[in-house]
């Protein structure tokens, strides 16, 4: 007995179209730039995600910004490709940027004194919580959304 298979669309809303262009060309960029860091970069960048996320310790530095390259290009080609549904790209962006702001929370000098102000090199990582409310936007656009009613 065959059954029929039913095509599965992905419901792309207006809305989520310049949310998911505009972030994943930035964070595909910033996959791709990192492809070609330098030693130093490499190790720069290992030690300030180590300082705030000890495991990450233990990977050597030039393999972790690998790692982290193909991750960012990974998410980009997921918010660009509109067969990628809404609810996975979300999850993804939101989970990414939490890590970022993950930074932002345990690194000293980003944040001012008792509070979540940014600090002038704060605002680099602070701003990255415009992701977390675009990945979060989505997921939630999945459960909650108009075209569910």
């Amino acid at each position: 007995m065959r059954r029929k298979r039913r095509a599965r669309w992905v419901r792309i809303e207006p809305w989520h179209i310049p949310v998911r262009l505009v972030t994943g060309a930035f964070i595909l960029n910033s996959g791709l730039t990192k492809q070609t860091a330098d030693e130093t970069g490499a190790t720069q960048l290992h030690g300030f995600a180590a300082g705030a996320y000890p495991p990450v310790k233990q990977i050597q530095p030039q393999r972790f910004v690998q790692m982290l390259s193909a991750g960012e290009i990974t998410l980009g080609a997921a918010l660009l490709i509109p067969a990628v549904p809404p609810l996975v790209a979300g999850a993804g962006l939101a989970a990414f940027s939490a890590g970022l702001l993950g930074l932002y929370a345990r690194t000293p000098g980003m944040r001012r004194e008792r509070s979540v102000r940014p600090t002038e090199q704060g605002t680099g990582l602070a701003k990255d919580v415009w992701m977390f409310g675009i990945g979060t936007a989505l997921v939630l656009d999945h459960f909650l959304g108009a075209h569910r009613h």
